[in-house]
């Protein structure tokens, strides 16, 4: 019996790929991290109830910035909860609904901009050496490739980000974004 990645069937499809290829990126500064590991969320608190409700999986970009599940709620289902970016420049928030789509929003091989979400790479713009077997790999599995427009899904997580924002200024002192 082999040892699962995570819990997450999405999360351990995406781990077979990232083993399979190797040590190169696929999205820019997307690298999986161990599963449920340190993401620096205790700069953000100390306090166990805040601590509690993520999962971190994955660093976000190359200077320490790290994705996790937000446990908003009780479901079974670790994929549909939403994904918050944890910055290392100080931004706390949902950046996509769930990790499928955060797994589309990556498609778009940039790094997430704070209040902006990512943004589509222009044509003669470089991508990350794997950039096309992740977009087979996403195709394969999900049956999805780039959003056509990434500020619609950005726009769509928005009331997620209030709920998120409302609950963790119980906890953290956020900057209004």
């Amino acid at each position: 019996m082999s040892e699962a990645y995570s819990p997450i069937p999405e999360l351990n499809l995406l781990k077979e790929f990232s083993d399979r290829i190797g040590p190169i990126y696929y999205s820019d500064g997307f690298e999986l991290l161990e599963y449920d590991s340190d993401a620096g969320l205790h700069t953000w608190s100390e306090h166990p109830e805040f601590l509690s409700r993520f999962i971190p999986f994955a660093q976000a970009n190359g200077s320490g910035s790290a994705y996790a599940l937000w446990r908003c709620d009780d479901r079974t289902d670790l994929a549909t909860l939403p994904v918050v970016l944890v910055g290392d420049e100080g931004d706390l928030y949902v950046i996509a609904r769930n990790l499928v789509e955060l797994f589309q929003l990556l498609a778009f091989d940039s790094a997430p901009f704070a209040e902006f979400g990512f943004f589509a790479a222009g044509e003669d713009e470089e991508h990350s050496e794997a950039h096309h077997e992740f977009l087979t790999w996403l195709h394969q599995n999900f049956g999805l490739g780039p959003p056509e427009d990434p500020q619609v899904l950005w726009a769509e997580r928005k009331k997620y980000d209030d709920r998120f924002k409302a609950w963790a200024s119980r906890f953290v002192e956020l900057d209004g974004r």
